[in-house]
């Protein structure tokens, strides 16, 4: 009989596997792989998040905390959503990206005051990017610097805004 700590279960937080090798859970994530995906794909540092854990409640849904606690933690939040995985293409929370976008150095795209207005109100819209398609640091300049509003999705010459209803706004 086991503890079921090998298995995922949705009613509770488990700490993410340092590495693959470290991993018991099968298609769990493991800390190195989240982080190499922020360096690989938006040039964030994994330096940025040591003095985070990261958590999986839920199939796939990952958490960041400042600071550690004894794994597993039965409560219903930790810390902030910070990244969907087990899907094919992972996915940043807007709350991680307006939190960490502003250490991205790649697949950023820098919007004009219309364009962030439209982003905001949730509204998708054509634009010319030559960079990556798929999930981007979507910023706007803001008192002289690059402001991140969230994450936007680019593909086939469109910008898609997955801004959360309930915090879409029009500016």
């Amino acid at each position: 009989m086991t503890d079921g700590s090998a298995t995922n279960d949705g009613q509770r937080f488990d700490r993410l596997p340092a590495t693959p090798a470290d991993r018991e859970v099968e298609g769990r994530a493991s800390r190195r792989e989240v982080l190499d995906w922020w360096d690989e794909r938006f040039g964030v540092p994994p330096e940025t998040f040591e003095d985070f854990s990261l958590w999986e409640k839920g199939k796939g849904k990952i958490w960041l905390l400042r600071g550690d606690l004894a794994s597993p933690v039965d409560v219903e939040a930790l810390g902030m959503t910070f990244l969907r995985t087990r899907q094919k293409h992972w996915k940043p929370t807007m709350n991680a990206v307006q939190r960490f976008g502003a250490e991205a150095t790649r697949n950023v795209v820098e919007l004009t005051r219309e364009q962030a207005r439209r982003f905001a109100r949730g509204d998708d819209q054509e634009l010319d990017w030559d960079g990556d398609w798929g999930y981007l640091v979507v910023t706007h300049d803001l008192a002289g610097g690059e402001a991140p509003l969230g994450v936007g999705l680019y593909v086939h010459g469109e910008l898609r805004s997955p801004v959360p209803k309930g915090r879409q706004r029009d500016l």
